[in-house]
């Protein structure tokens, strides 16, 4: 069963809340600021900034790829906008990340055997056509390297597509999802951690490589340019890079085709005779600083010694569109919060930080900068080439962990960067000891659809780095909607696909949840500093590593 969207007028807040209260929320310590809640659901449902947030950081500033102009105008506004709602301390602690990059213009044409427009992007970080590339195309797979002897010598002068052609297929599910009770409940299982010596290091490690070796074979043997399939349908393409680094930049133009026009290319090649392509890629590299900056700004807590809590959602974007709801829809979220509590006047007993990342899709790097810099350290990596690795790729190769200068102040973590759905519960990733604390605090929240606290860990954002190192660090369960159906990463995740009710709602939930986190008696319970783990299954072959 879909739970729908529960429209509760502003009116009836007051009512909202003492229902809550009747219905059983837990007495003593714990249980929820009911009047400072009330006066965050005020605040964030009547005055609310969040649609003129998101519209800035989307329809006037768009895709914000790290080091690229638009992610310097991103972090420059950021900071304006949070002196000017009166937070302290905002600055930027930078990190190495390596070239910026920006799309001026492109454009894929069939020439032959007809004139056709085609929907495609430049691959983030390859070079410039340097005006129109006019070439014959050729359809070689390219997947791994055994595929390289196949076509020596059959590929100077082409357009190569390297993908596997397919025959496609329409959507059988729902496009535009909510969360039913049913779904919601079978998140709420605890999962084991599973320790394969470094098998997943190593499966990411060659798909590492593997980008920078196809290059140099497609350009070794003359090709003039690649291009690949869209990975999702209905004329969508993301254009996901990774060769960011100065000494790693592509040799050859790269494109991304949406599948439907790929699929043709396939086939009038089948047939032949081979069709000819104009690529036009507009892009310029970006030189002029090598480090990407996380944006901070502070709510000081009245006790400087008592610490603090953080909420986090990750600034940078791909640029096939303009960012919305990956992520300008949680960066809005948590700037939000930070304009409420501070307008607000609230003095808790911690100090509230609010950070907005850098370098999320590339891998994490904003994030585990933090994490490094002041929470823990780690044993250096002895091999150069996991060295040159993101960080979150190889965290568990590196050990003792040892608690760093802030280890002991950073008492929670709260992040959002699942699209614009509402948010419908909290991740307890474990943390068997803050569960019950995390369901007294959603508790006011029941009648707004966010009433669930589920075991189950998830994964791939910023909040990964905390948990990993045994901070309290959460993600909040979010309805999907059409985010990873068609929205994550690809051409149309613009402004008009935000939900704004849905991120309303999230931004009062995370208000309230700092809140009550900066302000409890005791820290949150952390988990333990993470010490080496055994083997989950002793009797598991370890893979060869570099």
């Amino acid at each position: 069963m879909v739970v729908r969207a529960l429209r509760v007028g502003v009116a009836s807040a007051a009512c909202v809340f003492s229902i809550s209260v009747m219905s059983g929320v837990a007495q003593g310590a714990d249980q929820a600021d009911l009047t400072v809640i009330n006066r965050i659901v005020d605040e964030g449902f009547n005055r609310s900034e969040l649609p003129l947030t998101a519209a800035y950081l989307t329809d006037s500033i768009g895709g914000r790829l790290p080091n690229s102009p638009q992610m310097r105008a991103a972090e420059r506004w950021t900071q304006e906008q949070y002196k000017a709602w009166g937070l302290k301390n905002v600055r930027t602690e930078g990190f190495e990340f390596g070239r910026g990059w920006s799309i001026d213009k492109s454009s894929v044409r069939m020439l032959k055997p007809r004139i056709a427009e085609y929907r495609a992007i430049p691959v983030a970080w390859t070079p410039a056509t340097n005006g129109a590339i006019n070439a014959t195309i050729v359809i070689a797979p390219l997947n791994k390297v055994e595929d390289f002897a196949r076509w020596k010598g059959k590929l100077r002068g082409q357009i190569v597509l390297v993908t596997q052609p397919d025959t496609g297929g329409e959507p059988a599910v729902a496009p535009f999802v909510r969360l039913g009770r049913d779904e919601l409940s079978k998140l709420d299982t605890y999962s084991q951690p599973r320790v394969s010596m470094d098998a997943e290091v190593n499966k990411r490690l060659e798909r590492n490589r593997f980008e920078a070796q196809r290059d140099e074979f497609l350009a070794a043997e003359g090709a003039v340019a690649w291009v690949r399939r869209s990975y999702r349908e209905g004329g969508l393409v993301h254009g996901e890079g990774y060769m960011h680094r100065r000494n790693q930049s592509p040799k050859l133009p790269g494109f991304e085709l949406a599948a439907e026009h790929y699929r043709q290319l396939a086939r009038l090649a089948k047939v032949g005779p081979a069709p000819t392509l104009e690529l036009i890629s507009d892009v310029k590299y970006h030189d002029e600083d090598s480090k990407a900056y996380n944006v901070f700004a502070d709510l000081p807590g009245r006790d400087a010694k008592a610490g603090y809590v953080m909420a986090g959602a990750h600034l940078d974007s791909w640029v096939a569109s303009d960012g919305a709801q990956d992520n300008a829809a949680g960066s809005a979220v948590v700037m939000e919060a930070a304009r409420i509590l501070n307008k607000l006047g609230l003095k808790p007993k911690r100090t509230i930080r609010f950070a907005l990342w850098n370098g999320e899709e590339q891998g994490l790097y904003g994030s585990f900068d933090y994490i490094e810099r002041h929470l823990v350290s780690r044993a250096p990596l002895t091999s150069p080439v996991y060295a040159a690795m993101a960080p979150y790729a190889t965290w568990n190769l590196r050990w003792p962990v040892k608690p760093g200068p802030d280890y002991d102040l950073l008492s929670a973590y709260f992040n959002l960067d699942n699209g614009s759905g509402k948010v419908r519960g909290i991740y307890a990733e474990g943390n068997i000891a803050a569960t019950p604390i995390l369901k007294t605090w959603l508790a006011p929240f029941a009648s707004m659809g966010a009433d669930s606290v589920v075991a189950s860990p998830t994964g791939g954002t910023d909040h990964i780095g905390m948990q990993a190192v045994g901070i309290p660090g959460f993600q909040f369960v979010q309805d999907p909607l059409d985010y990873n159906s068609r929205i994550h990463h690809t051409s149309i995740d613009s402004y008009d696909h935000l939900r704004m009710e849905d991120l309303k709602q999230a931004a009062v939930i995370m208000a309230s949840f700092l809140w009550m986190s900066a302000d409890r008696d005791q820290p949150l319970p952390k988990k333990p500093l993470p010490t080496k783990p055994s083997q989950t299954d002793p009797f598991e072959y370890e893979i060869d590593t570099p």
